[in-house]
């Protein structure tokens, strides 16, 4: 699949879950609530497709956030204890059941909340970590 359709794909996947949000207006949530991470799980669900890989549109956006979200979630706990989740162990099939598992029996839920629970409950690993070298308030 060339790179172009990819995109294609991905933005219209964005599109049509509706969870573009380019800039902060008086009448939306804040950016830090917004993404495919906190949808609606009963809307995810029925377009979660764990058996089609990442070729699914849906699937590659919620992998691709939660990737990035356990990232972010990475420096805080290295930042806290000098210990994090090893994002490999997280791979696209556990990921993406464990959400729609999730979903489907939390429809009015989130999955950012599934996601949570798998960093809650992977193995931590120590690293070589000087706290106080993220710096991001100026």
């Amino acid at each position: 699949m060339g790179i172009s359709r990819t995109f294609v794909m991905l933005a219209a996947a964005v599109f049509l879950t509706g969870q573009v949000g380019l800039a902060e207006t008086p009448n939306t949530e804040p950016l830090v609530t917004q993404g495919i991470g906190a949808s609606n799980c009963a809307k995810l669900a029925a377009d979660l497709k764990p058996e089609d890989g990442l070729s699914n549109p849906v699937n590659l956006m919620l992998y691709s956030w939660a990737q990035g979200y356990v990232s972010a979630a990475n420096v805080s706990l290295l930042e806290a204890n000098g210990r994090h989740v090893d994002i490999n162990a997280l791979d696209e099939g556990k990921l993406l059941n464990e959400v729609l598992n999730y979903c489907k029996a939390n429809p009015e839920g989130r999955p950012v909340s599934a996601i949570d629970d798998l960093i809650r409950k992977a193995a931590k690993l120590k690293a070589k970590w000087n706290a106080g070298t993220v710096s991001w308030d100026g």
